[in-house]
């Protein structure tokens, strides 16, 4: 049984004594959570995380990682520098990576592999726009991401990863996809894994991440193939994102 994931996305927010703050009012109130508990600072914040979590169940997590060890790259995180930190999921391939960021399906896919190379875990999202979900390709577009984020993957690397399914249109705008549209598109990446690694889709944990809240996760969180949720706003809040850790 795949246990279910419950990530925070903190995006551009909290500063680093913000972030222990923030951590140690979370702590007492997910201490007996059945999920597993991430959260995702910025980088800069990293270390002061590394430091709130300890002695807890709070898993740490980093928001952007590059696909090279070292060198002339200014402004990018290596993967060792995460490791060092205590990181132990990558988000990669946001939408808002994507969109301002220049993130492509193979930049996620170099990223991907670094990750497992070096014995993280990736947190690979997809989605679609309003456009192509208005137009009727949502399973078209996500298939095609998963199995580009997903090419070269070794089969007894699948367990190690977790897909995250985030409607772009349902980022940060309060509009949420109902738990059966969610559920359904989950299940189209999960056979997309499934064409690719036979008989190993049912090892890979899908979370939905589109305005995940308080008020829907036992909804979204009760559906067959959702795996727990990559929460944006909700997870900058110690009670509210324990509401949904805790759904």
């Amino acid at each position: 049984m795949r246990r279910p994931i419950i990530a925070g996305n903190w995006k551009m927010n909290k500063t680093p004594s913000e972030t222990m703050q923030l951590i140690e009012e979370l702590k007492p109130l997910v201490r007996n959570a059945a999920a597993e508990v991430v959260v995702c600072p910025t980088s800069i914040c990293l270390f002061a995380a590394k430091a709130a979590i300890a002695n807890s169940n709070i898993v740490l997590g980093a928001q952007n990682v590059y696909f090279e060890d070292k060198g002339a790259y200014t402004g990018e995180i290596s993967c060792d520098s995460l490791l060092e930190l205590g990181v132990t999921y990558v988000i990669i391939g946001h939408s808002e990576r994507r969109q301002y960021f220049a993130e492509t399906d193979e930049t996620v896919n170099k990223k991907v592999l670094k990750v497992l190379q070096k014995g993280m875990k990736p947190i690979i999202c997809v989605g679609e726009k309003l456009e192509e979900k208005e137009l009727g390709v949502t399973s078209e577009v996500v298939r095609s991401q998963t199995k580009k984020a997903l090419a070269n993957v070794l089969p007894t690397d699948i367990e190690k990863i977790v897909i995250a399914y985030e409607p772009i249109w349902a980022i940060g705008t309060g509009l949420t996809a109902t738990s059966q549209d969610a559920n359904n598109t989950i299940r189209e990446i999960r056979a997309a894994v499934e064409e690719m690694f036979p008989g190993r889709s049912q090892d890979i944990r899908i979370q939905y991440g589109g305005s995940m809240k308080p008020e829907n996760a036992s909804q979204l969180m009760g559906m067959s193939d959702i795996d727990g949720g990559l929460i944006g706003g909700a997870s900058l809040k110690a009670g509210d994102f324990a509401r949904v850790v805790n759904y």
